[in-house]
């Protein structure tokens, strides 16, 4: 997508999947994870900029009490090369997306340090960490 060459911000644009319990229950994460990506494949750069424009035109700021809280949100900045940049102190050992903007739910997903690896940061209420910690299902799937 070609923004101005003035342009200077952030350029987020929020889109909706939903299903039911039963419906991820019993397609899947793989399911769930296709349901989400043609919510993405579906934008053209015309939408894109129509989405700009729109709000440009009319601001919308959502906040975390504008947020449901059976939210998942996942965000992305799939282009830039977090591990590649240095600002003169070397690469990052680390990355993570700051202290602002979180509740419970939130996802962000980095380029990770390796060719090829994908990076995420999650961030889950104690009681929800306390949940999956019980969850045997969770549990055939991760490491501790």
């Amino acid at each position: 997508m070609n923004l101005p060459e003035g342009y200077w911000g952030n350029a987020v644009v929020f889109e909706t999947v939903t299903a039911k319990a039963g419906e991820v229950l019993g397609g899947g994460l793989g399911w769930a994870a296709l349901q989400m990506k043609r919510a993405v494949q579906k934008y053209t750069e015309e939408e894109m900029m129509n989405q700009y424009v729109g709000w440009a035109k009319s601001p919308n700021f959502v906040g975390e009490k504008g947020l449901p809280t059976n939210v998942l949100a996942i965000s992305s900045s799939p282009r830039f090369d977090v591990y590649g940049t240095d600002f003169g102190w070397g690469r990052p050992v680390a990355v993570r997306s700051g202290g602002g903007n979180k509740h419970d739910g939130k996802t962000t997903l980095f380029a990770g340090r390796e060719e090829g690896s994908v990076e995420i940061e999650l961030c889950l209420h104690p009681n929800t960490l306390l949940r999956l910690r019980n969850d045997p299902e969770f549990l055939e799937y991760v490491t501790c």
